[in-house]
């Protein structure tokens, strides 16, 4: 139910209130006025279940009034003081009794939403605590591993050579521990928790792409790290978009990941689009090449590496960016 929806219901009652105090004192058919207290009740529950508090209690009164009041005009010449009190008091317990049950309802969600506020605050205070003893040990052996490494690089080159494996396992630990209490805090706050899609799925992407073709060297997937990983898929993604947006009667759509010169490089090369096809003879990023191919050669930039893009001999369009490779473990 929406904020706006709640927010009717105190005006509403109020209106209904005050028109069916004008209808009985008026005159109204007695089996009229019981048709609307009766239809006043459920307002009444729905009232104290969700307006704010100060409208709804202005309005719960008005309410309740008024299923309490309804009777009087009937009861002027026949009935006494005391008798009329009696009606007032009888007719006010079903109003009273929809107001209780609406505040009830009021009551248990909101413990409920406390009990997850409080649920997720324990969450991520163990998380904070866990975050701390697993990384602060691991950061504690880097800096203890690289000291001993210092110390005896000059005597020992296979010592320091160990040392050093000692600290990439440690790291690559804080790491992993980085990430997965990142992803349970994400969880903790209400958001859904999924691993940043990397050049892993690339076969999965270029299959659901018509007339794509995927050449990728397992080493060099190997050789990119996390940031590049993620950022080149972030580039083949963009590059095919493009493609498909400017250049849909392109032929052929081939996607290379491999060695080269200068590192680690991914292209998006296509054809060009066959006559009449439409398309900007394969344009894949020239045409919003102010805002996205800047945006994504800053994205490419972050992570180490250059962006290329411009038109192929073939008529077509090539995107092309290369990312520094990473060192092999040693060992």
């Amino acid at each position: 139910m929406t904020v706006n929806t709640r927010a009717v219901y105190a005006p509403l009652l109020a209106l209904a209130a005050v028109g069916g105090l004008l209808a009985s004192f008026l005159g109204v058919p007695a089996t009229w006025v019981l048709l609307w207290v009766c239809l006043l009740l459920p307002l009444l529950g729905l009232v104290a279940r969700w307006s704010p508090v100060r409208s709804g209690a202005a309005a719960a009164s008005l309410g309740v009034a008024a299923v309490a009041l309804w009777p009087l005009p009937l009861m002027w010449e026949a009935a006494s003081w005391l008798e009329a009190c009696g009606a007032a008091a009888f007719w006010a317990l079903p109003a009273l009794g929809a107001l209780a049950a609406g505040g009830y309802l009021r009551r248990q969600a909101s413990r409920m939403r406390q009990a997850v506020r409080d649920g997720r605050r324990d969450q991520q205070l163990e998380l904070a605590r866990d975050l701390h003893d697993f990384v602060a040990h691991d950061v504690s052996a880097i800096v203890v591993q690289a000291q001993a490494a210092r110390f005896v690089a000059d005597k020992d080159p296979e010592q320091a050579v160990r040392a050093l494996e000692r600290i990439e396992a440690a790291g690559l630990g804080a790491l992993a521990s980085m990430d997965r209490t990142v992803h349970a805090l994400r969880e903790a706050a209400g958001a859904r928790s999924a691993s940043v899609p990397g050049t892993s799925e690339l076969p999965g992407l270029v299959e659901r792409f018509e007339g794509g073709v995927l050449e990728a060297d397992p080493a060099a997937v190997r050789g990119l790290s996390r940031e590049a990983d993620t950022t080149a898929y972030r580039v083949a993604v963009e590059a095919l978009t493009n493609v498909r947006r400017h250049a849909p009667g392109a032929g052929l759509v081939r996607v290379r990941l491999h060695r080269a010169a200068g590192g680690i490089e991914l292209s998006v090369a296509n054809s060009a689009p066959a006559r009449g096809a439409g398309g900007l003879r394969g344009l894949g990023l020239r045409r919003r090449s102010g805002t996205g191919l800047a945006g994504l050669r800053a994205r490419v930039e972050a992570a180490g590496g250059t962006l290329r893009a411009g038109a192929s001999p073939d008529g077509g369009w090539r995107v092309c960016a290369v990312f520094p490779a990473q060192e092999q473990p040693l060992g």
